[in-house]
């Protein structure tokens, strides 16, 4: 008795839980797909458009001399976002391989050259980086919370960040700056910072 024929098996492919849209510029909404996973949490609409005017109001004809670079990038929310608006170039670093995908696929359907992906672990990333001599204008960290990326990565910003340069920072609580045993915050102070629900987000500059 032959035994029955064996069905192809395939990989699973991660489920989407939900989708975000760029805001504005040349890819305004645009759906960006956001996969199942723990770690995933895009920064939401509200945040985003309050965060852009304040870039908007910073940064204003600018865009096209600004480097950005997402150490944490997830969706890709916040870096597409920012080339949509004109960024001269824009570097992802994100550690999920089937989050990578979902990005590469994004640059080459959006025909999007001036978007650089790296897949790797932010630490490490940002410390090849840094190595490689590169440097940014405009700096996205918003890492998995309670799990001390912040800490590890703002100042690593430090030597990746030019001198008149901003740091987006996103937090599960406000940042403790000027507080003596938080010496990681040492040397940042705070442009813009503000709360949504349970997002507690700043723009940070180098002390002067």
């Amino acid at each position: 008795m032959s035994s029955p024929p064996r069905r192809p098996t395939h990989r699973p492919t991660p489920a989407v839980a939900h989708q975000v849209r760029i805001i504005g510029g040349q890819w305004k909404r645009t759906p960006l797909p956001v996969l199942t996973s723990p770690d995933l949490r895009p920064t939401p609409d509200r945040v985003r458009e309050t965060v852009f005017n304040w870039l908007q109001h910073l940064v204003g004809h600018q865009w096209p001399q600004i480097r950005c670079l997402d150490l944490f990038s997830g969706s890709g929310a916040l870096g597409f976002e920012a080339a949509s608006r004109g960024a001269k170039s824009v570097t992802l670093v994100e550690n999920q391989s089937a989050v990578v995908k979902q990005l590469e696929a994004l640059k080459e359907k959006l025909k999007a050259e001036h978007i650089a992906i790296l897949r790797g672990d932010a630490v490490l990333s940002a410390q090849r980086l840094i190595s490689q001599q590169q440097r940014f204008d405009l700096i996205f960290l918003d890492p998995p919370y309670q799990q001390g990326w912040l800490e590890k990565t703002l100042p690593l910003c430090q030597h990746l960040l030019e001198s008149n340069g901003l740091v987006y920072a996103e937090a599960a609580a406000a940042l403790p700056l000027g507080e003596s045993e938080h010496a990681w915050l040492a040397g940042w102070e705070v442009v813009r910072a503000d709360k949504a629900g349970m997002v507690f987000y700043h723009l940070l500059r180098r002390c002067t």
